[in-house]
This record gives structure tokens, sequence and C-alpha cells, in this order.
């Protein structure tokens, strides 16, 4: 299902994506990846004026950028940062999304958000087939929807 342009996505796709989102992006992360993927003429209305095409880089690989991603996001999770994990789980959604994996996107749906997203980060990992770190008791507890075991009041698990 991939087009020439390096996603799964056409650019009429990603603009009609943009739209959907809209209103559940208050911070903006779903747009930044969105964006980011269009060519430069798709993305000029998108982008601050004086922005020319050689100064555009489009990003053409989804599943590259959200397996890099990935142990960022799990960090962000594991230390409790909370807008720093929504906006984890928005971005890896959207590199699903674009990697034509709707199945993932389903799946992190679908995955309550406790204890900072990571049942949805390990929907995206499983889903995508990337590695979910082993051996992290607090990171398995989580994704159960238990608590990480943190002694300081976190609120995980509730």
């Amino acid at each position: 299902m991939s087009n020439d342009q390096g996603t799964a996505r056409s650019q009429e796709d990603i603009l009609a994506r943009l739209s959907e989102v809209e209103g559940d992006d208050w911070m903006g992360n779903r747009r930044e990846v969105l964006v980011g993927a269009l060519d430069y003429d798709h993305a000029k209305p998108f982008l601050k004026d004086g922005v020319g095409p050689e100064d555009w880089t489009r990003q053409t690989d989804p599943v590259g950028q959200g397996r890099n991603y990935l142990s960022f996001a799990i960090d962000k999770a594991q230390n409790h940062r909370g807008l720093s994990a929504n906006r984890s789980v928005e971005k890896l959604t959207e590199w699903a999304w674009l990697a034509g994996r709707d199945e993932v996107v389903a799946a992190m749906d679908a995955a309550d958000y406790q204890n900072y997203g990571v049942p949805k980060l390990k929907a995206f990992a499983e889903g995508m087939g990337f590695d979910w770190p082993s051996g992290e008791d607090d990171l398995d507890r989580m994704a159960l929807g238990l608590p990480c075991g943190a002694d300081y009041g976190c609120g995980c698990g509730q």
C-alpha cells in the first residue's frame, strides 16, 4: 500500500487526516507529524511565512520515526511525565497511521490511557513488531494497568 512518496498515505489522505484530527489536537502533536509528511507544496499553508522549499525537509519514514521515538516515549511514561507521555502517544499514533497500519491505530485507540499511556505504547510496539523492553517490572505493571511500584504516590493504576 506504499506510494512513491515514502508513506502508505497520499498527500490528499494526509490533508484529510489533518482535518479529521484538528479538534482533538490541542497541543498540535498530531499536526506536527502529519504536516511533516507532506511535500512542500501541500505543507506550505501550514508553514510560517518565509519558509521556502529549500528550508523544507519532508519526513518519509514513519516506521523508522516511530521505532526511533518509542524509547523516548517509554522513558517519558516511566518517569510520569504527563504532557510528554501524551505527546508521545499522539505522535506514535500518527506515525502508525502514516505507515498504513490501521490495525495498530485501532489497537492503540482501544487500549486504556492510564499509567501515562503505557498500554497504548505497548499496543504500538507489539503491533509494529518492535521489541518491548523485557525485565522492566514497573513498565510491565504499568502496561497491565497496575501501579508501577513507586513509593511516591504517583497514582498509577488508579
